[in-house]
């Protein structure tokens, strides 16, 4: 199995940042990529919202099988946690988003007003792992591009409070992986998406990795992109089905460079609409 970490210094010292903030902080907004919703939860962050009001975004679902992403929610639905699938890119349902944090604050806010405020502010902070879409939702709730916004992962560096005008407050957070991946599957996953930074892994690994479960889980949207048929697809193997590809798109036996344009083509949803953690 192919060895994937990646755990650069100032995602530890985001962490602690995190961490000295929590004090501040009324709900935590955490979140994950809907086509891998298991491998994007950090397990720190889990540890680090406690008894907090604990919101959990399945965002670019757009991009993932909406079938998975029912069972997602389903799954992660527990006391104390709200979950809402989103597509921050095309600004849907963000009212909801708003309408969530509220809920989720509903104990703090009516503390607050017993105490006689009239417009409560309610402190967020939003954490997840690198690339998840983060910014996209802190401009999309602020209303306007305070947060630069990248499809690489590390674009954001610091830690900034932000208004919005719903008397919310939020902390934007850099995203933030995890020391070690016990699972290797994980970081696959990861990089197929691009959490993890494409000068990381070899694109070839995790591209037979995708291939195969494609040709798993999603075989019609396979051959759609292979421009062949089922028959073709079942007898042959990953490796020179990887070949293959490199050869009908044009670029001979670079197969490295073709293997990290499967990769952007998943990304983009370009491929069909994917969920490799599956329920």
């Amino acid at each position: 199995m192919v060895n994937i970490q990646w755990y650069p210094g100032h995602m530890n010292k985001a962490r602690n940042q995190l961490e000295d903030k929590m004090n501040l902080i009324d709900v935590i907004v955490e979140v994950l990529d809907a086509r891998i919703p298991q491998s994007s939860r950090n397990p720190m962050i889990e540890k680090l919202v406690g008894s907090k009001p604990h919101l959990i975004i399945l965002n670019k679902a757009d991009l993932a099988d909406p079938v998975m992403t029912k069972r997602w929610q389903k799954k992660f639905t527990t006391k104390g946690k709200f979950v809402m699938a989103l597509d921050s890119l095309h600004n849907t349902n963000m009212q909801v988003l708003v309408k969530m944090i509220k809920k989720a604050a509903a104990a703090k806010i009516e503390k607050l007003q017993q105490k006689g405020a009239s417009s409560p502010v309610i402190r967020v902070a939003i954490a997840g792992i690198p690339n998840c879409g983060k910014s996209t939702i802190i401009n999309r709730l602020v209303g306007r591009n305070v947060t630069q916004v990248g499809n690489k992962p590390g674009v954001t560096k610091g830690q900034n409070w932000l208004k919005t005008a719903d008397n919310i407050q939020i902390l934007d957070t850099p995203g933030i992986l995890w020391p070690k991946f016990e699972d290797q599957t994980v970081g696959l996953k990861l990089a197929a998406l691009g959490a993890i930074k494409d000068t990381i892994f070899s694109a070839d690994d995790v591209a037979l990795f995708l291939l195969a479960k494609l040709r798993k889980h999603y075989l019609n949207d396979l051959i759609k992109f292979a421009r062949t048929s089922k028959e073709e697809i079942q007898n042959i193997n990953d490796t020179d089905l990887l070949l293959a590809l490199t050869e009908e798109y044009g670029m001979r036996d670079d197969y490295d460079r073709f293997s990290m344009y499967l990769l952007q083509r998943l990304r983009k949803g370009k491929i069909g609409r994917v969920t490799l953690d599956r329920i």
